[in-house]
């Protein structure tokens, strides 16, 4: 599903099912574009998972890596756990980091995205310590012909940008996620776009409200209910000339498959 600029995908691990239950509800909304979670292909059943990914007739845009340790129960708790920074799972991540990796370029994707964890610069050990990781990840990315993607949301716009810029590495870039920016209470949305624009790759369409309590998690909703308005949205993405997917991602609620459907409809009249 295209026009001349985007491509509408959906994040394969919001649909919390099986790879061919993905594809039949892929299929139901006329999108075949895909942001394809990887982590299983390292699990137990790894092998029964990458053959379900050949036989599936969709176009990854970007792979997605976790990290187990993560616990996305509270800021608080994935400010210590998340991403690349807490030294004991290092060794094993940087590990599952390479498998991703090379899954990646063996389905010759281009990208493969995560989050890397909270970018503070007011510690200066952790601050080094996360430069020293991420160029660390992407010489690994760069070896095999892809490209690490950071995901937005746990520092405002200035200080990725800020990061990124003093980083410099070729093979490292951004998966934009805007309902993020507002999750983690980090600053407007559409201004975080535009300060990211030159390392933009790769974007999530989410929506989400902003909390009234500071130290606490916004609410995720479905596309158009919340903050990121879609029209502003789609003006800022051809002010800064993005070309390239639109992932629906949808990580709340008990009805996923009609928000995501929902929002592909949105998106398809924002681009007709």
């Amino acid at each position: 599903m295209k026009n001349s600029k985007y491509t509408i995908g959906v994040c394969s691990w919001s649909l919390q099912t099986g790879l061919d239950d993905v594809a039949a509800a892929m299929k139901t909304m006329g999108v075949n574009h895909v942001h394809l979670a990887v982590g299983p292909v390292m699990g137990d059943d790894g092998a029964a998972y990458k053959d379900a990914i050949k036989r599936q007739d969709w176009t990854i845009s970007c792979t997605m890596i976790g990290f187990e340790q993560e616990d996305y129960s509270t800021l608080d708790t994935i400010k210590v756990t998340g991403g690349v920074l807490p030294n004991a799972c290092w060794e094993t991540n940087k590990a599952l980091f390479a498998g991703a990796v090379k899954v990646t370029q063996e389905l010759g994707v281009p990208y493969l995205s995560m989050h890397a964890g909270f970018i503070d610069d007011s510690d200066p050990t952790n601050y080094s310590v996360m430069c020293q990781r991420i160029k660390c990840l992407g010489d690994m990315a760069e070896a095999h012909g892809i490209m690490l993607l950071m995901e937005t949301g746990q520092e405002t716009a200035q200080e990725l940008a800020a990061f990124m810029t003093e980083i410099n590495h070729p093979a490292l870039g951004i998966n934009y996620d805007p309902a993020n920016m507002i999750l983690y209470d980090k600053g407007n949305p559409i201004e975080g776009l535009k300060t990211l624009a030159p390392w933009i790759k790769h974007i999530h369409v989410k929506d989400a409200i902003r909390t009234d309590t500071p130290g606490q998690w916004g609410t995720e909703v479905p596309w158009s209910k919340g903050e990121v308005s879609s029209d502003v949205f789609f003006e800022a993405l051809g002010e800064i000339g993005y070309e390239g997917t639109l992932a629906i991602e949808r990580e709340a609620g008990d009805s996923r498959v009609e928000d995501i459907a929902s929002a592909v409809k949105i998106l398809e009249e924002a681009m007709s």
